[in-house]
């Protein structure tokens, strides 16, 4: 008969195989397709090549992918009559974009695989990643191997995603509630280096906020005025196009656009991190890096859950 011992060191053998075997690695398309992730890279260059602002929208799909129950490419789902959606969701209808850049990749990932083995949530991870790198910024080993849920959460969407309205204390429950801390929210604001935001989600900061340069809210008046043109768009960064530091160093100037961004520097406890990153681009890059690392890791569905989405608009039948 095993020795107790004998049977508890197997027990953790086991438990351990377990941990390996559903983790997310870098490597995991590495011999089943060993072509996955050129071929994505070469499609975002392309598409971030033909339209720079694509970047920022691939980056913000996988954004806001992972914080409505995880990374597991919910926000792709089409509505239908047992999914609710989060295309749906306030954050992000008539927002959201860059599906079609996306049903490219998987469309031509699948044909050099020869069959369906890269989920949507990983195309999303990827796409992220090559945006930010065509775009200037820097690169990471995303870690692969999640899989693609089979619900979605419009609901969810607008409660987890977080508001351009949100002041720092909201923003900080609201990153904590998904596993990251202080460091990861100030890093990962500072993906608004790229893109816009439209008129009525700054309008009420460049009309009535205090702590905002006048020359910076009037000049942004002319884009967004006080009754009209709700969906007209400005950047959240002077170099819009490019992957840097700008977005902090605006924030030091009381340049943000948005309440959310403008509140990691206004006399709180994220004031020293804006200021380090308007400074060191460097570690900016370094922490921006390390923490699309710890978001893709919110929650993937790994192993046997989930599945492997045929299209990424809508669960396999």
């Amino acid at each position: 008969m095993a020795s107790r011992g004998h049977i508890l060191l197997q027990l953790f053998v086991f438990l351990g195989l377990a941990t390996t075997a559903f983790s997310l690695s870098p490597n995991y398309y590495a011999s089943i397709c060993p072509q996955a992730l050129p071929t994505i890279r070469k499609i975002v260059e392309a598409a971030v090549y033909n339209e720079r602002r694509m970047g920022a929208s691939l980056l913000r799909l996988h954004f806001h992918d992972c914080f409505v129950n995880g990374c597991d490419a919910s926000i792709l789902l089409d509505p239908t009559p047992t999914i609710d959606s989060e295309k749906n969701a306030n954050p992000n209808q008539n927002s959201i974009r860059g599906f079609e850049v996306i049903d490219q990749i998987k469309m031509e990932v699948d044909k050099v695989c020869g069959c369906p083995v890269v989920s949507c949530a990983d195309i999303l991870a990827v796409a992220a990643r090559d945006s930010v790198v065509a775009l200037g910024g820097p690169s990471w080993r995303v870690r692969l191997g999640r899989r693609d849920s089979t619900t979605a959460s419009r609901t969810q969407a607008n409660l987890d995603i977080p508001s351009p309205f949100m002041d720092l204390p909201a923003l900080i429950d609201n990153f904590k509630s998904h596993g990251l801390n202080e460091r990861d929210l100030v890093a990962l604001s500072g993906g608004h280096t790229i893109g816009f935001a439209q008129c009525f989600t700054f309008r009420s900061r460049i009309y009535n906020a205090t702590n905002i340069d006048p020359s910076f809210a009037e000049e942004r008046k002319l884009t967004c005025p006080l009754n009209e043109g709700h969906t007209n768009l400005a950047p959240l960064d002077p170099t819009f196009e490019i992957f840097d530091t700008a977005y902090f160093n605006s924030l030091v100037n009381k340049k943000g656009l948005l309440i959310s961004d403008q509140a990691l520097f206004n006399g709180g406890s994220t004031d020293e991190l804006v200021k380090t990153y308007s400074l060191y681009p460097e570690a900016f890059q370094y922490d921006f890096a390390k923490s699309m690392i710890n978001m893709g890791n919110i929650k993937p569905l790994t192993g046997d859950q989930g599945q492997i989405r045929v299209n990424c608009r809508m669960v396999n039948p």
